[in-house]
């Protein structure tokens, strides 16, 4: 684990051990909760864009914040976006579960809530605030987490994004997992080179819905990772960084 997640995981890990002592979520979430496939819909979208809504990222700092989700996400879903990502950690995204409660309440399409996931009470807090899937990031769990989050996930009719970062946690992979995110990103130097998504690729089962996180920014990129067999393509700081996020998204989609 690179020494940034070490430090962000070991804060969200303090973090949620100081809420479980002082907030009251219900020990049960009722399972039968209406939720929306993003698997589903990312296999059968022509676009698959997943519209990332967040205010800043240890890696480039302040994106845009000031963005209010009422004015975002609307605008995503009118621009076409097949699902969206709700960035809900404070301290390094200026993210908050409100924003995913309120994205919730405003679209209908699928909805991810993208966290450091180190405990099933964010799981539970997951479903109670509107979500449709979480995110497992395989450099910050062991496989036995990465089973035990995925099964109570499903336990409460979520969908699970394992996010990869390199080949070496291809052995992280979990079957029973829903979609498979390659993260672009190198967390030790922040470089993007979406050529990993591509070499990656290959290794992954064909059955799987595969996504491509960070540094996309053409057409052509996704374009080609789409002919490379995924279906996903999640895209943050390239419409965030505009001052008007829908519009970029529009733009970006008049291109395909």
């Amino acid at each position: 684990m690179s020494n940034i997640l070490q430090h962000i995981t070991d804060n969200k890990r303090r973090e949620v051990e100081a809420l479980i002592l002082t907030a009251r979520l219900p020990e049960e979430v009722d399972p039968r909760r209406s939720t929306l496939s993003m698997s589903r819909t990312l296999a059968g979208s022509p676009t698959g864009i997943i519209a990332e809504f967040k205010r800043r990222s240890p890696s480039k700092g302040e994106i845009h914040p000031m963005a209010m989700v009422d004015k975002v996400i609307p605008a995503y879903t009118e621009a076409g976006a097949s699902a969206c990502s709700i960035l809900t950690d404070t301290p390094y995204f200026g993210g908050a579960l409100t924003d995913l409660a309120m994205a919730r309440s405003l679209t209908n399409i699928p909805l991810l809530r993208k966290d450091f996931i180190v405990s099933r009470y964010q799981i539970r807090e997951a479903t109670l605030y509107g979500a449709d899937a979480i995110l497992l990031i395989a450099s910050a769990l062991d496989r036995n987490e990465i089973e035990k989050f995925t099964d109570y996930a499903h336990s409460l009719n979520l969908e699970v994004l394992l996010e990869l970062h390199s080949l070496d946690e291809i052995n992280k992979f979990y079957p029973e997992v829903d979609m498979v995110g390659v993260n672009n990103r190198d967390l030790t130097t922040f470089h993007t080179d979406p050529a990993l998504s591509l070499s990656i690729a290959n290794e992954l089962p064909d059955n799987i819905v595969k996504i491509a996180e960070s540094g996309l920014t053409s057409m052509r990129e996704v374009n080609r990772l789409r002919d490379a067999g995924y279906r996903g393509f999640l895209i943050g700081e390239t419409f965030m960084r505009h001052r008007d996020p829908g519009l970029a998204l529009h733009n970006f989609l008049n291109l395909l």
